[in-house]
């Protein structure tokens, strides 16, 4: 059974001066914990829906199964994180620091991950449709499984990104860097792309047969 615990700003800043990491299940609505250092707290299952943790210190904590619905995280540390099943609704994760964080099927539904720091992410079958990856460095990320339709992409950095069974139906895709990306069974509805884009990539019955120049891995799924 879930029973919530509610607690305030002030208790929980002075909680954990004192050595106190675990705040699990804890409620926290529309909280302001800007600028904070809270490296290597459990906040898992907590509601901080609506709550300020813009410039937070969260590396290597545990947020899975949070409710982080459009809290602000604007240049957040949350490297190494646990954000497994979290859900970031509509968040403003603006310049946030996500790198190596584990956010598989994470719900990122509309939210605002421009020039985020994605590098070597967990992103598997997370849901980021209507996400606004702009300009965001995701190099290395995992997002086989992910839902990326209707999100921006606009010069988004995916080089060596894998992709498998990724859905991308209506996303933007403009200025991509599709450098060594896996995208084998994709669903690419709606998506204005081309063979340039990808590197000179050559496909034969659906699949690419790489050139000295193409770095990119396409294997199926590739529309006609």
């Amino acid at each position: 059974m879930f029973y919530p615990q509610l607690m305030d700003t002030r208790e929980l800043l002075q909680r954990y001066s004192q050595g106190q990491r675990d705040f699990s299940q804890t409620k926290m609505q529309l909280s302001d914990l800007s600028e904070c250092c809270l490296s290597g707290i459990n906040l898992a299952q907590a509601d901080l829906s609506d709550s300020n943790l813009a410039q937070v210190n969260l590396k290597g904590s545990n947020l899975a199964e949070a409710l982080l619905i459009k809290a602000i995280l604007w240049r957040t540390d949350l490297s190494q994180t646990k954000l497994i099943a979290t859900r970031c609704e509509q968040a403003n994760l603006i310049r946030a620091n996500l790198c190596q964080a584990d956010c598989h099927q994470a719900v990122l539904r509309k939210a605002d991950l421009r020039l985020a720091k994605l590098q070597s992410t967990d992103l598997s079958q997370a849901n980021l449709a209507g996400a606004n990856l702009s300009y965001a460095n995701l190099t290395g990320a995992n997002l086989a499984g992910a839902n990326l339709s209707y999100a921006n992409l606009t010069g988004a950095n995916l080089a060596g990104a894998n992709l498998s069974h990724t859905q991308l139906a209506h996303a933007i895709v403009i200025n991509v860097n599709w450098s060594g990306t896996i995208l084998h069974d994709i669903d690419l509805t709606q998506v204005d792309i081309s063979l340039k884009d990808l590197s000179q990539a050559i496909w034969r019955e659906g699949v690419m047969v790489e050139t000295p120049v193409s770095p990119v891995q396409i294997v199926t799924g590739f529309p006609q």
